[in-house]
């Protein structure tokens, strides 16, 4: 049986991502949970949905930590906010009824192949410096786009900073602004998904301390260190450049994507 010591090392790295980059803590956590749970007890047929519900139920508490240190830097675009994330909602929980009706293999690929696609991404800085907007992101497009949002990261257990941030770069955001602003639309998605997750029904036999689809152990390990790493990665946000700290990111992703794919 796997060491619960692992969850805490992992909310480490998990908290230091989140506030730095606003992107990669979830696709570190769900990665790392497919390939340890299965040792705490986790039926092989369900450790995708539990992975992507126990990295989810500790972002909700990474996330505030991360919010709350970039809000009180000012940087969260609240306007903006407010568009994105009731379509985040509704993507979430619907995805997330999805995901546990279909919990088959494919789903471990899936989270492979988003991981090489963040990966590229970082790779290419993608998308690349743009001068910035002189209007706050808002409108309903924002909404839309917050349903595929709030779907995409219910189904690879993430908080959505890999898919909101490039998008408000894209729109002239500076990236310290999307990140702040991202971190705190992940806490919406993770608190739908997680919720989502918890209750629905799971017919398979699970470890002690699971609620639905969550194994707490792992939820709360990683949150117990990533609340107090969190504030520290985004203090890095506005005082380094993360381009290097990017590049070996994405190397990571794709180490992790490929342990995926042969273990599948």
């Amino acid at each position: 049986m796997a060491a619960w010591w692992i969850y805490p090392v992992l909310g480490i790295a998990a908290g230091l991502l989140s506030g730095l980059l606003g992107i990669g803590g979830g696709l570190l956590l769900v990665g790392a949970l497919i390939l340890l749970l299965p040792a705490q007890g986790v039926p092989e047929a369900i450790v995708v949905p539990v992975a992507l519900a126990s990295s989810l139920a500790s972002i909700v508490l990474t996330g505030l930590s991360s919010a709350y240190a970039h809000h009180r830097r000012g940087a969260v675009l609240w306007l903006t906010v407010l568009w994105l994330v009731p379509g985040m909602l509704l993507g979430a929980v619907v995805a997330g009824f999805g995901v546990v009706q279909w919990a088959g293999p494919g789903l471990r690929w899936i989270v492979a192949g988003y991981c090489v696609l963040v990966a590229l991404q970082l790779l290419a800085n993608w998308p690349g410096p743009r001068p910035a907007g002189s209007h706050t992101p808002a409108g309903w497009p924002w909404s839309m786009a917050g349903v595929l949002i709030g779907a995409v990261s219910a189904v690879v257990g993430i908080g959505g900073g890999s898919m909101t941030v490039p998008a408000l770069i894209w729109r002239g955001v500076p990236a310290v602004k999307a990140v702040a602003t991202s971190a705190v639309c992940g806490v919406f998605i993770a608190v739908a998904a997680a919720l989502t997750y918890s209750q629905l029904y799971n017919p398979h036999a699970m470890p002690a301390h699971s609620v639905g689809y969550v194994y707490l152990p792992a939820a709360l390990g990683v949150a117990l260190t990533s609340v107090l790493c969190a504030p520290l990665g985004a203090r890095w946000a506005h005082q380094l450049p993360a381009r290097t700290l990017k590049q070996l990111f994405a190397v990571f992703l794709l180490v992790m994507a490929l342990s995926l794919m042969l273990k599948s």
